[in-house]
């Protein structure tokens, strides 16, 4: 007996922590097996999920400003006007702690859904802000109690790398031609990866939301996506070998060319897929099946698993047909956005606050400080736009909001109890 003890005390302090810290998770986290995303028991994982869109990355269109501010930025700077830069950076506070609550999360478990996808802002995981960190982790606390998945979603990296709105930068993918803004983002993913190395209800990490544009002049860039994702991916690396590690292709993550061999044995491939009348996105249900088909194509030439990170902005129909589609093809999903402002196509909605038309207007007539005496006759008062965001605030809360039964039958999800009273 005594013998055993010293060979266990033996095995024990020669043992790497590492690796005991690995064998004590017992497998217990998400990875890829082939072509398939599997559980931490080993068992086929599709998944079935949601974006937890404007909350951490607002966009105008979710607020109805489909001419204005579309950006975070641009939205920021457009409330500093409104109500002043103290009592909107009040109102943000705010905003980000009721837009997401642990209700958003029990009410998306009770859907039958298994994951969220976070697009964050680098900005809330810099070095010294906290505020990234203390949001992020309360949804994967959330996450955890009812069982569902979180994949961290780098939707606007440092420079940008998209040049849109969506990666609120200044209208050009400055990350490829900057050594600082890359720097910036893969330390950034590095202290991300190293909060949650431990936790197995963090799926993996999403390295670029849609990077390169189809625009013919920006193309330039796709051969420096590929490089990019593998000097972040060993940074991340260096302290977290568990996770997925998430690739979307070029183009808004739909040119999976520019990929060549897998550089990890843990990584997810990622497409999205609208139905939109562009050059990048298919159109009809024939298209929309070529397209599936060179992604399956790619999942068997590799033998790695595939995605569907982000579809959806249509109505229940095209949602419930792409849905069925991918399902026949064995392709997880998740679905955007979760929640926003009046429109249908969510899990959720909210109401406009009184005045919201003014402010809406005036988001698409205003000008610049030049013009300030003439804006001045244009702009709701402060205290009507003061008012109007206060209310904001109450309607989007998940009590005050409409669940869209439609969408989520379409998803093939369950209808909440709740709403169906």
């Amino acid at each position: 007996m005594r013998s055993l003890l010293l060979c266990i005390l033996a095995l024990w302090t020669a043992t790497p922590w590492s690796l005991l810290r690995a064998q004590a998770a017992g497998g217990g986290f998400v990875h890829a097996q082939g072509s398939e995303l599997v559980d931490g028991e080993g068992h086929p994982l599709l998944l079935r999920g949601t974006n937890l869109g404007n909350w951490l990355e607002p966009e105008g269109y979710m607020f109805l400003f489909e001419k204005g501010p579309t950006s975070p930025r641009e939205i920021e700077d457009y409330f500093d006007e409104l109500i002043g830069p103290e009592q909107a950076k009040a109102f943000w506070q705010q905003y980000r702690d009721v837009y997401i609550t642990k209700a958003d999360i029990d009410l998306l478990k009770s859907t039958g859904m298994n994951s969220v996808r976070v697009p964050i802002h680098y900005k809330f995981f810099t070095v010294g802000n906290d505020e990234g960190f203390r949001l992020l982790d309360r949804v994967v606390s959330w996450a955890k109690a009812d069982g569902l998945y979180v994949v961290i979603d780098m939707h606007q990296a440092p420079g940008g790398q998209t040049g849109t709105n969506i990666d609120d930068s200044y209208g050009y993918p400055w990350l490829y031609d900057s050594r600082g803004s890359q720097a910036e983002l893969t330390d950034i993913w590095k202290r991300i990866a190293d909060h949650y190395k431990d936790d197995p209800t963090v799926l993996g990490y999403d390295l670029l939301n849609e990077p390169i544009p189809h625009y013919p002049q920006l193309q330039k860039y796709n051969s420096q996506l590929e490089p990019l994702y593998k000097r972040i991916s060993a940074a991340i690396r260096e302290v977290d070998t568990h996770h997925v590690l998430i690739l979307g292709g070029a183009q808004w993550d739909t040119n999976f060319s520019v990929f060549g061999p897998p550089f990890d044995k843990n990584l997810l491939y990622q497409l999205h897929l609208y139905k939109f009348d562009t050059p990048w996105n298919p159109t009809t249900a024939a298209d929309t099946e070529k397209s599936i088909a060179r992604y399956v194509a790619f999942r068997d030439k590799y033998q790695v698993p595939i995605w569907l990170g982000e579809s959806g902005e249509n109505d229940d129909n095209w949602v419930r047909g792409f849905r069925e589609m991918l399902e026949k093809n064995k392709i997880g999903w998740c679905f955007w956005p979760y929640k926003k402002m009046q429109k249908s196509s969510s899990i959720v909605s909210f109401q406009p606050p009184e005045h919201w038309n003014e402010i809406v207007t005036y988001a698409a007539e205003r000008h610049d400080v030049g013009d300030t005496e003439k804006q001045l006759g244009m702009r709701p008062s402060p205290e009507v736009s003061a008012a109007a965001l206060k209310q904001l605030l109450e309607n989007v809360k998940l009590e005050k909001c409409r669940v869209n039964t439609g969408y989520i039958e379409a998803l093939g999800l369950k209808v909440p109890a709740s709403a169906q009273r």
